[in-house]
């Protein structure tokens, strides 16, 4: 219980900081660029050179179903992509490909800037 005292206070500073809008969209483009295009593309809309080795294919996420979801589900996608992947497509697709992809320690500030970063990319689509 003295634990979760702790942790409620530092969630909550957490969710509270800001950066500079500069920051965040660099921040989120890297983690984008270094995590997601592989399968994604650069332009999010599933373009990338392992878009078509993983069953499912890799979706498009500039269709205006996801746009939605992004929309509805503020940070939610995002979050819960990277905290559970899809089973093991993620990780088995990008081992049986030969790609690498370092551990992250992902903060809450990573999640809103890869959010943020992928909405901007995303509406820029249209």
């Amino acid at each position: 219980m003295r634990l979760g005292k702790l942790l409620l206070p530092v969630s909550v500073a957490a969710l509270c900081l800001t950066s500079l809008p500069g920051a965040r969209a660099d921040n989120g483009e890297k983690l984008f660029v270094e995590r997601c295009a592989m399968c994604h593309g650069a332009d999010a809309k599933g373009s990338g050179p392992l878009a078509h080795k993983s069953n499912p294919p890799t979706p498009d996420l500039t269709t205006p179903a996801f746009r939605k979801r992004l929309a509805d589900y503020p940070g939610v996608i995002v979050s819960s992509v990277i905290l559970r992947p899809n089973g093991d497509l993620i990780p088995k697709t990008l081992k049986e490909n030969g790609y690498r992809v370092p551990p992250h320690a992902w903060t809450v500030k990573d999640f809103r800037d890869l959010n943020d970063y992928m909405n901007g990319l995303i509406h820029k689509a249209r």
